[in-house]
């Protein structure tokens, strides 16, 4: 009888079936396993979907006809998937002795953000990030780029209060500020009554000349929601699978070495010699 070639079916053929506390354990785990891939990949699904939803729901907001922004009222009611990115208008008076840099890298370069409060009649404060200016143009105690006096009207793109950043913390007590953060901003420069949102400003229409106003350039939010959900869930699936593979080759072996085993058990008892009456 040839010897098999794969090493695993000789390691298979040198060892017997294994016990049943072993194929129990054994099993519980490829379970476990299964189970949990594929909740993961279901779950992936459902932030798929999730996802495509509010891509779709954002660029709608984006593209559709300005409204008024938010008053007071209705501070308390928005949400960050209900209402960014939604196309706002608000008329106030700039306040630029309030005004505050952030630190910002962009498609132009690095450089600033700049944050300045606008006054509405009804005397709330709203942060209109103006657009952004790069490093060398103004330095950080904002004392540059002085917006225009009286009454302003602006449009842009509503956007909630960013608290957090990538290895840096904001540091208001020497001016160095690296997330967009409204209520940080405001209590720093002494605001009250202010909307627990800020403006991204729209770009600066263009002059006679056709070139663009001079800085701070708005018009420069980007708009990116990461979509690796697919290569997730058909991740997590493959792994499902692969999990119910190995365990059909382990109950294929499991099988071929208990038959095996009773095949030898019924030959020996055949071959072995009666007793002497």
């Amino acid at each position: 009888m040839s010897r098999p070639d794969n090493p695993a079916m000789m390691d298979d053929a040198s060892r017997g079936p294994r016990g049943p506390l072993a194929l129990v354990a054994v099993a519980a785990l490829a379970l476990v396993f299964f189970a949990s891939f594929i909740a993961l990949g279901t779950w992936q699904v459902h932030r798929l979907h999730w996802k495509h939803a509010l891509i779709a729901r954002v660029d709608q907001r984006v593209h559709a006809p300005v409204v008024d922004a938010p008053g007071p009222a209705q501070w308390a009611h928005l949400t960050a998937d209900a209402d960014e990115y939604r196309h706002v208008r608000l008329s106030g008076t700039y306040l630029p002795d309030r005004q505050t840099l952030v630190w910002a890298s962009t498609e132009l370069g690095n450089g600033y953000w700049v944050m300045t409060p606008l006054r509405l009649a009804d005397g709330s404060v709203v942060l209109v990030n103006r657009g952004f200016v790069p490093a060398e143009e103004c330095s950080p105690d904002a004392s540059c780029l002085v917006p225009p006096g009286g009454a302003t009207t602006i449009t842009g793109l509503l956007r909630m209060s960013q608290t957090w950043a990538f290895l840096r913390h904001n540091d208001p007590a020497h001016g160095r500020w690296y997330t967009r953060d409204v209520q940080a901003i405001a209590a720093a420069r002494g605001l009250t009554d202010v909307a627990p949102y800020f403006v991204d400003a729209d770009a600066a229409p263009t002059d006679a000349t056709g070139s663009a106003a001079s800085w701070p350039q708005g018009g420069l939010t980007v708009i990116h929601f990461p979509d690796n959900h697919l290569v997730y869930l058909i991740t997590w699936y493959l792994l499902a699978l692969m999990v119910a593979a190995a365990s059909v080759h382990v109950g294929r072996v499991e099988y071929r070495l208990r038959r095996d085993a009773q095949r030898k058990a019924a030959a020996s008892s055949a071959q072995a010699p009666s007793s002497p009456p």
